[in-house]
């Protein structure tokens, strides 16, 4: 089969030829019709993660849409949405023409979207919604302020939590196409991204009315501290990534006179059925039309140019095997 294929840690794959997936017991086969290009993809295949250097040559891949091939669990035939651990574990991953999975990574697939909007999805999508309910316990008529919302997360937190009944979704992000992204998903307002943190807590004061019951926050740094001054009485932060910096500022004061929280958020973490169940729901919402993330698809053999991008940020990438 054809695959894009990671010789050197820190460089983007290849397209070349590799050998066929086998589907041993306890594995399901599938034929990849989707693959996404995600930040985690780069950080796995970096050598320099909490990972650690992975073994080459592997494909990258860490999650896909496709068909069962075969499987002693899953019908053949049945449309799936799957995981894998390819970077951080031994193996190949999703960005091939077909791809051996673990029979427990396998979801199936009954959202009426383009394998391409499924892919675009997935994991961020689960992360959004998760980081809203599970951790974050939004309540209808809550007000929401999404960090990094122009993210294929903070894509998916804007829409979720319109979906998820909140009255008010304000979006921070950097002006141009991140805030033209954070308008289309959904967002009441966006509020443009600056370090200067009392500048940008003034903005959201302004544009939330005051408070945010619920915080959605991949980005943590100056973001993360702006957003903190302007939590409600009882308001949740929940961070799931630190891409503008590892370390932010809260003031102890702010945090205890509201009965604030700052909880922590993580996909792995979660249980099968918990990620399984999120999966659903937000690909519910999105063929409803409340939840989309902006997307572009390239063909396999474009792979490297996806990666670049992906490395540059933008609209996410999606693979599609077979050209």
């Amino acid at each position: 089969m054809h695959a894009a294929v990671l010789h050197t840690p820190g460089e983007p794959p290849a397209y070349r030829r590799h050998p066929d997936p086998v589907a041993d017991t306890g594995r399901t086969l599938v034929r990849v019709t989707a693959a996404p290009v995600v930040p985690l993809d780069l950080l796995c295949a970096s050598g320099t993660s909490y990972f650690g250097r992975p073994a080459v040559p592997y494909v990258p891949g860490v999650q896909g849409v496709g068909v069962v091939e075969a499987s002693a669990v899953h019908p053949p035939g049945a449309r799936v949405w799957f995981a894998t651990s390819a970077g951080m574990a031994p193996g190949d991953g999703s960005q091939a023409g077909r791809c051996a999975v673990s029979d427990d990574d396998v979801v199936p697939l009954d959202a009426d979207l383009p394998d391409p909007a499924v892919a675009a999805i997935g994991l961020s999508g689960v992360a959004a919604w998760m980081a809203l309910t599970w951790r974050g316990q939004l309540r209808s008529g809550e007000r929401v302020v999404v960090l990094g919302a122009g993210g294929a997360v903070g894509q998916a937190a804007v829409g979720a939590a319109r979906a998820l009944g909140a009255a008010r979704v304000v979006a921070v992000c950097r002006p141009g196409p991140s805030a033209e992204r954070a308008a289309r998903a959904g967002a009441d307002e966006v509020v443009r991204l600056t370090g200067d943190v009392d500048e940008l807590a003034a903005r959201l004061a302004e544009a939330t009315g005051g408070s945010a019951d619920v915080v959605v926050d991949p980005v943590f740094g100056a973001a993360a501290t702006a957003a903190s001054r302007v939590l409600a009485p009882g308001g949740r932060l929940v961070n799931l990534g630190g891409a503008s910096g590892d370390t932010a500022e809260f003031s102890s004061a702010t945090l205890r006179s509201r009965s604030a929280s700052v909880l922590g958020y993580t996909n792995n973490a979660l249980t099968r059925e918990q990620r399984a169940t999120a999966l659903a729901a937000v690909l519910a919402c999105a063929a409803a039309g409340q939840l989309a993330v902006d997307h572009e698809v390239l063909p396999l053999s474009r792979a490297a140019e996806g990666w670049d991008r992906t490395a540059t940020g933008g609209r996410r990438v999606v693979l599609l095997p077979g050209g």
